[in-house]
């Protein structure tokens, strides 16, 4: 062998015994990097189940812990820690006894779900100013006895508290539900909630459950005159310019035109003109009749003239729907304060029927950003195309400069009644230009005003 031949070996030799260094360095470096990588990946699991667990524990302790236990925990972990640490015996007997007090107040928490409660009442929808009355049925579905405990009823901001016996496996109590006169709103009943706590009130756990009840409370309303006696004196309706062949309203006399009804031949101008002649009408609509009411915070003086005002337009929008009237009731919107002035918006309640109209004027609230009576009432007769009358519910705080702008936003065929309301107010009508004016301090002023303006 030739030394060129040998060097050319022992090169070889030498990277190839690099080579294998090389690839065991990386193969080395790959499992430890992919160690590392396992590990972080536990170490982010771990540390996730466990800051899972100390917000559950957290959130357990917030809704069971009451601020009595909480200071019973704080003196025993403090006794028995400084006892032990300072050899007093005093503080270890402390803290012993607090520890003793929760350990004890431990089972009064056992139960909670082992009831059945059934909720019901004896009436969705009342008026304000009545009572419900309703039962509560309790079972014990469990296989032990149930603890006596106690049950929350939340009845629209109120809560009412039911006492709930010891029961055995398979046992039912009843009781029932009387809930005080309620104001105009949707009450929301329930849910249900058992409560479990101790007779010292250190620990409290509760169970909602589902069943909950909406409560309709629709405003007081009275017995009105017909709204055509006297105020709308079209009663077949509305005619307009459209001409048709058979109608209500008498328009002229027209020589006929093949397809002409004969029943619509006028013989004596036929007989007067030698041709044959025929009626012509002029299409007529029903009359239409709007409610506008003013819900703005600042057009009433307090919220008690504010039912006063629902209470007249229920009472005017029931009144139309018992007649059968084309009937649109409309109220302010609420709108965003960062466009008001920019933004119009109006609301309409439900009109098919008494019972979703009663419902909907439940819902009806003061607002505070909402548009005045003026820009309600144009809206509304930009919305219909016809109006035959229309009344405006508003409070004592609008002047009647205010009334009559509201009053020339409708047509001039449209009868306008205004209806304010004023507790402090004697009842009274006044006619002013364009607009009748009727001022009630009761809701049972308004039948009378309305006699007497039908009667004049």
């Amino acid at each position: 062998m030739t030394p060129t031949e040998a060097g050319l070996t022992r090169t070889s030799f030498s990277s190839t015994a690099t080579a294998s260094r090389t690839s065991v360095t990386s193969t080395t470096t790959a499992r430890r990097g992919r160690g590392l990588v396992r590990a972080v990946v536990w170490a982010t699991a771990a540390w996730r189940a466990v800051v899972r667990a100390l917000a559950a524990a957290v959130r357990w302790c917030a809704g069971t812990v009451r601020p009595a236990g909480a200071l019973v925990v704080v003196a025993a972990t403090a006794g028995l820690v400084l006892g032990m640490v300072f050899g007093w015996v005093e503080w270890m007997v402390a803290g012993a006894a607090a520890l003793v007090l929760l350990a004890m107040s431990v089972p009064f928490l056992f139960g909670a779900r082992a009831y059945d409660v059934d909720l019901s009442l004896a009436h969705e929808r009342i008026v304000a100013g009545q009572g419900v009355e309703g039962e509560i049925v309790v079972r014990n579905h469990g296989r032990r006895i149930a603890l006596p405990g106690r049950l929350d009823i939340p009845v629209g901001r109120g809560l009412v508290e039911f006492g709930v016996p010891l029961l055995r496996p398979g046992h039912t109590v009843a009781q029932p539900l009387d809930i005080p006169s309620l104001p105009r709103g949707i009450i929301r009943v329930g849910p249900v909630t058992t409560v479990r706590s101790d007779p010292l009130g250190l620990l409290r756990r509760e169970h909602a459950f589902p069943d909950q009840h909406e409560l309709y409370v629709h405003p007081r309303t009275v017995g009105l005159p017909s709204t055509s006696a006297g105020l709308i004196r079209d009663l077949e309706g509305n005619p307009t310019r459209r001409l048709v062949n058979a109608d209500m309203s008498f328009h002229a006399i027209r020589e006929y035109a093949p397809g002409d009804a004969q029943r619509q031949v006028h013989w004596k101008s036929t007989a007067k003109t030698g041709r044959l002649m025929v009626r012509q009408f002029e299409e007529s609509r029903r009359s239409r009749m709007a409610v506008v009411l003013a819900t703005a915070q600042q057009e009433y003086s307090d919220a008690d003239e504010f039912e006063l005002a629902v209470s007249a337009a229920a009472s005017l929008g029931l009144r139309a729907v018992r007649d059968a009237r084309d009937l649109d009731i409309v109220i302010g919107s609420e709108i965003p304060r960062v466009v008001r002035g920019r933004l119009r918006a109006i609301q309409h309640i439900p009109t098919v029927a008494p019972r979703p109209m009663l419902d909907g004027f439940s819902a009806v609230n003061r607002l505070e950003n909402t548009m005045n009576i003026e820009d309600i009432c144009r809206l509304t007769s930009e919305a219909n195309e016809r109006l035959s009358i229309a009344f405006v519910v508003v409070g004592s705080l609008v002047p009647l400069v205010r009334l009559r702008q509201a009053a020339l936003t409708f047509p001039l065929d449209t009868t306008v009644v205004a209806v304010m309301c004023d507790e402090h107010a004697h009842p009274r009508m006044q006619s002013l230009s364009g607009i009748s004016v009727l001022t009630i301090g009761t809701i049972e002023d308004l039948s009378g005003l309305l006699l007497r303006g039908a009667a004049s």
